[in-house]
């Protein structure tokens, strides 16, 4: 994309009350953003869902000037623009409605046939969801997933350190433009999360920072994934607004259950017994339901010399000792597990290290 239709793309995301939808809309019908600006109104009026009401700041001249100064920013800072229509704008994100026409990103991030999950939750996480929050995203590890979060306090920054701790790239989308760290105290984080990864914002750097913004950029980290997380919650919370919008892009929702008088856990509770999202107690229901497995590009699933196994665990590998490889339902039934359970018991030996799954469902140790 030229340095002058990005300016009218710019400059069409800069018009109040048109939103990315409409502009993308509009895009498409016209074949360009400089093509949109130089209609005139009787012309935009035919398209539907354009009326008087939106198109009422659209010939404002001060658009283009503001989307002058903002392409001067992105220049000089040398930041990538990732505009709807181009091929390396994320596949995940294409297929949303309301996907941003374009955004903006800093960084090193390849989402090219990644696996990729959004790790959401309250800011005011507790000791037992850093712990699990630090465990599951080690376990998902050998899968070489990528982690998205908005990098804000709690659950958030708790993911993204996770995921440079097990060198997993990952991604904080921001709720502010590229010119601000918001915490100021997560400063930093910077550095590390570039080094495998990077940052999303659609917001510019002229924009002011506004709390609702933190609502607008949970449709990027619902969006870019094939599922969401969500990590301790109260009975309100952003965290809840990304799992509803990615439910309303048919995506899969996971929340981590907690006691009934735990007030952090309320959120989460609320949305497994509206079947909002899928219970997850660890990795491996995550891997399951997603149908996840290793590839061999990935960082490769190695035996460990000494590997704690639970009765269950020692009991399939017993089995497997005797009969080599064996499909799932034969290890179910020999093993007396119901199916279901021996494909999670399976996949946490698997990412222990133990076993590996061959075609046809079968499984042998390692």
């Amino acid at each position: 994309m030229s340095s002058e239709e990005l300016q009218y793309v710019l400059a069409l995301q800069h018009i109040p009350n048109l939103g990315d939808t409409l502009a993308k809309k509009l895009i498409r019908h016209f074949g360009s953003a400089k093509n949109v600006l130089q209609q005139k109104k009787q012309d935009l009026l035919k398209i539907d869902g354009i009326g008087g009401y939106r198109l009422r700041e659209f010939f404002d001249a001060s658009h283009l000037k503001a989307a002058e100064e903002e392409l001067k920013f992105i220049e000089k800072n040398q930041i990538k623009v990732l505009y709807f229509k181009d091929q390396d704008y994320p596949d995940k994100l294409k297929h949303c409605i309301d996907g941003p026409v374009v955004f903006f990103q800093r960084g090193n991030i390849n989402l090219k046939n990644q696996k990729i999950i959004s790790v959401v939750g309250t800011r005011k996480i507790t000791q037992s969801g850093v712990a699990f929050c630090e465990k599951f995203i080690e376990e998902l590890s050998p899968l070489n997933p990528v982690i998205v979060s908005g990098f804000a306090y709690g659950v958030d920054i708790t993911a993204q350190r996770a995921a440079v701790a097990n060198n997993l790239q990952n991604i904080g989308c921001l709720a502010h433009g590229l010119d601000q760290i918001y915490p100021k105290v997560h400063q930093k984080y910077v550095a590390s999360v570039e080094e495998n990864g990077g940052f999303f914002t659609d917001f510019w750097s002229s924009d002011d920072f506004d709390r609702n913004n933190f609502l607008k950029r949970n449709r990027i980290i619902a969006g870019l994934s094939e599922a969401t997380v969500v990590i301790e919650s109260a009975e309100k919370g952003g965290s809840l607004v990304t799992a509803d919008i990615a439910n309303s892009y048919n995506r899969e929702v996971f929340a981590v259950p907690g006691r009934p008088s735990d007030k952090l856990s309320k959120g989460c509770n609320d949305l497994i017994k509206s079947q909002k999202a899928h219970l997850l107690n660890s990795a491996a229901d995550l891997v399951y339901m997603l149908n996840w497995q290793p590839e061999e590009s990935a960082k490769p699933v190695q035996k460990q010399l000494f590997v704690e196994l639970d009765e269950e665990e020692n009991n399939v590998l017993d089995f497997l000792q005797k009969e080599g490889k064996a499909q799932l339902d034969s290890i179910a039934i020999n093993c007396n597990f119901p199916s279901y359970k021996t494909a999670g018991i399976l996949i946490n030996m698997e990412l222990k290290g133990v076993v590996r799954p061959l075609p046809g469902k079968l499984f042998e140790l390692i």
